[in-house]
């Protein structure tokens, strides 16, 4: 049987009575048209595809592409406040977004919610995002389609 030393068993007994740890889970409501606005400023979001939160109004659904498209992005919050980071992980989902309808022909996404651990909160003028100490998250979750002009 092996001795444990001082430190060693100083250290086993601190760990004893400390508690586990919880990270931090945030959860945040932000404004979906600073986000936007932040990203075309920042040449992250082009312009060419639109996006349609909640049940905002949109010009007609000329040809419907894919349903229920989804994506889950993060983004480094170390040194970031809530707010900044998670703008930075809302730009992220919306590129990725805006890149699925490029890639399908559509000039749109409608219908987009926010969808973390698949809970739906919609809103036509908010986002949700969960930030933590190190991550901020956010998951979105919209139809792709072509809108008549």
């Amino acid at each position: 049987m092996k001795v444990i030393t001082g430190f060693a068993a100083a250290f086993v007994a601190l760990s004893l009575c400390v508690p586990a740890a919880q990270a931090r889970d945030t959860v945040h409501h932000l404004s979906v048209k600073d986000a936007i606005e932040m990203g075309k400023a920042k040449d992250v979001l082009d312009g060419e595809i639109q996006f349609y939160f909640g049940d905002q109004s949109h010009p007609a659904v000329a040809t419907p592409l894919t349903k229920g498209v989804v994506t889950n992005k993060k983004t480094n919050a170390v040194g970031k406040s809530d707010e900044e980071a998670c703008n930075w992980a809302m730009l992220t989902a919306l590129k990725q977004m805006q890149e699925r309808a490029h890639s399908e022909g559509g000039n749109a996404v409608i219908n987009i919610e926010s969808y973390f651990k698949r809970k739906s909160f919609k809103s036509n003028t908010e986002f949700e995002c969960h930030a933590g100490g190190i991550m901020a998250d956010v998951a979105l979750k919209g139809d792709v389609v072509k809108l008549k002009k």
